[in-house]
């Protein structure tokens, strides 16, 4: 989950509680127009603006979808049309029913507490103006139970609002976890696990970044350890990893920051100079070469051209974006690096001087 579709699923919930109030009042106003509780006229005008708001409402709601309706507002505007409509309907009564009063809360209470089970503020705001007008109209006579009626749902709402809001805190926080955590092992998939260098992957989106800035030569270098099978199988693949997390260091401290250093293979490493010109590319190449030599790493196994690890490079330029051909001109020059004796450095036919 994002936090777009976090804000999605909280924007469906505003919606569908929206919907349900208003169908509910709709239906209530509908009855109430149909089969009033009490015998006295049964259009009232604000029981017909309840009637026409809520249809109104769903309306809109179902042709702008994207679109919020304030649903407290609409709450308290339903709420107040209901309060206006008892009043009405008592003020036309020789005597106060009792019954009618009761029966209006109770309903005005359910759509709100079906509603609004976890949006406090939209409940009373939709039920405290016809508690008010109950209250006033029945002098206060039966203010315990009509209070009662009003408290208890409103309690068990605040209750399970607070719960609610834990919930979805705890969610939230939970989510951003997740999505750190998410960024984190996409971090990691771009890295290679034992040098801590870029991986193929993580070579591709830098790439894309450098390409798309689209600005000066860049070169390719492509880095092998001489006699590396010979080392693994004398000395063993522990210390063949502890060769090649060296020999990566090594690297990557003769190179800018913002150059890209790839583990490209098992002991095959890729190194991109960016914004460079040939010269300091050769430049760069020879002192990663120095400074492999430099390492001192016993490699009795390499006494054709040293007596510890060596590395052989081969140079090509990137042109026109094109890495695959920029890698298939270095492979070809590091193939004759080695072939001509190792420990060496050969560049492209393509920057050889025509």
């Amino acid at each position: 989950m994002t936090a777009t579709t976090w804000r999605a699923l909280l924007k469906g919930k505003h919606q569908l509680s929206l919907r349900l109030f208003l169908l509910l009042n709709a239906f209530s106003a509908g009855f109430s127009i149909v089969s009033p509780s009490a015998n006295t006229q049964h259009f009232t005008a604000p029981i017909i603006m309840v009637l026409v708001i809520s249809m109104s409402c769903l309306l809109w709601q179902f042709i702008n979808k994207k679109k919020l309706i304030n649903i407290n507002m609409v709450s308290l505007i339903i709420g107040l049309l209901w309060a206006w409509h008892i009043y009405i309907k008592v003020s036309a009564m020789p005597v106060v029913d009792l019954n009618f009063l009761i029966i209006a809360l109770l309903a005005i209470l359910f759509i709100g507490s079906i509603s609004f089970i976890n949006n406090i503020q939209a409940f009373f705001a939709s039920c405290l103006p016809a508690t008010a007008v109950i209250l006033w109209l029945d002098h206060g006579a039966n203010w315990p139970r009509v209070l009662y009626s009003v408290v208890l749902p409103g309690i068990g709402i605040t209750i399970q609002h607070i719960i609610q809001k834990r919930n979805d805190n705890f969610t939230r926080r939970l989510m951003d976890k997740l999505l750190e955590e998410k960024e984190t092992l996409n971090d990691l998939s771009m890295l290679d696990p034992l040098t801590g260098l870029y991986n193929r992957r993580g070579f591709r989106n830098r790439l894309d970044t450098i390409l798309a800035l689209g600005s000066g030569q860049h070169f390719v270098l492509l880095l092998d350890i001489d006699h590396f099978k010979a080392y693994n199988d004398n000395y063993g693949h522990s210390m063949g990893d502890q060769a090649l997390t060296h020999v990566s260091a090594a690297i990557r401290d003769a190179v800018r920051s913002r150059d890209v250093v790839t583990r490209y293979g098992g002991e095959e490493f890729m190194i991109l100079l960016t914004d460079i010109d040939a010269e300091r590319a050769i430049q760069t190449a020879e002192r990663i070469r120095q400074r492999v030599y430099d390492l001192k790493i016993p490699h009795l196994f390499n006494d054709d051209v040293a007596t510890h690890v060596t590395a052989s490079i081969g140079i090509a330029a990137l042109e026109q974006s094109d890495i695959e051909e920029a890698l298939r001109q270095a492979d070809t020059a590091l193939y004759r690096a080695k072939r001509q004796g190792r420990n060496s450095i050969l560049i492209s036919d393509s920057l050889l001087p025509a």
